[in-house]
């Protein structure tokens, strides 16, 4: 290899690690916790991603997959830290009142063994997941989206966020609808890869790479908590949690 080889590949080299460097401290200054920035979890209840899972193969990628554990993280580190966190809801009434119905899912999911009925043991927040009393739990009983329709979004102007980081399930619907309607109310939004899931386990990184990578910016949960100060911590083998 000559030495201009060797130059041009060093000089590269540099040049990606500036990016790199740029994009961090971009991500940083993004996800301030003083900045205006508010942690969104999308449907991680137990109807959908606990053990009794109305849809037990996204409830399993869920967990082999580490988006749920990884959601936990960023939300006991948004306590830690002080950011807001606000866990968006899925559920219906038992005599459907109101309901969606214009859509196969809708039709499909009223005939699901297990029902996200409101005050029902399913739309409780899933372990490992804490919810602190500081914490917004916002219940929709219609749509597709965490935000339209919801409160949501006039919480997060009241909260004078401008950063909205969006985890959760399922990367299929509910979580490019969430990224989508932010987009288009004004929102900055961030998204750790690796914090959420969809089926099958493939078409998450897919729909990553393709579509919301287009529109918000992809981070990591270790990328999130290192703009935070806060240590990796391990995954315990079990613990108690406080649910919503």
């Amino acid at each position: 290899m000559g030495q201009e080889q060797v130059r041009g590949q060093g000089q590269a080299q540099g040049q990606a690690q500036g990016r790199g460097r740029d994009a961090g401290e971009r991500l940083a200054e993004r996800i301030r916790p003083d900045g205006g920035v508010v942690l969104l979890t999308v449907e991680c209840q137990q109807g959908v991603v606990g053990p009794d899972s109305a849809l037990p193969e996204l409830a399993a990628v869920a967990r082999a997959s580490g988006a749920l554990w990884n959601v936990a993280r960023l939300v006991a580190a948004a306590h830690e830290v002080d950011v807001q966190v606000i866990h968006a809801v899925a559920e219906r009434r038992p005599d459907g009142r109101g309901a969606n119905s214009n859509a196969r899912l809708f039709r499909a999911a009223a005939r699901l063994p297990v029902q996200q009925h409101s005050g029902s043991k399913a739309v409780r927040i899933a372990e490992p997941i804490q919810v602190a009393d500081e914490d917004l739990v916002v219940r929709r009983l219609h749509g597709l989206s965490p935000l339209a329709g919801t409160d949501v979004d006039p919480l997060l102007r009241n909260l004078g966020c401008r950063t909205l980081i969006v985890t959760g399930v399922s990367a299929n619907v509910a979580v490019p609808n969430a990224v989508f309607d932010a987009v288009n109310l004004g929102y900055t939004v961030v998204v750790p890869a690796d914090a959420i899931a969809g089926v099958p386990a493939d078409y998450t990184p897919a729909m990553i790479r393709h579509t919301l990578a287009l529109v918000a910016t992809i981070t990591t949960t270790d990328e999130v908590l290192g703009c935070w100060k806060l240590p990796r911590r391990p995954r315990p083998a079990g613990s108690a949690v406080s649910r919503s």
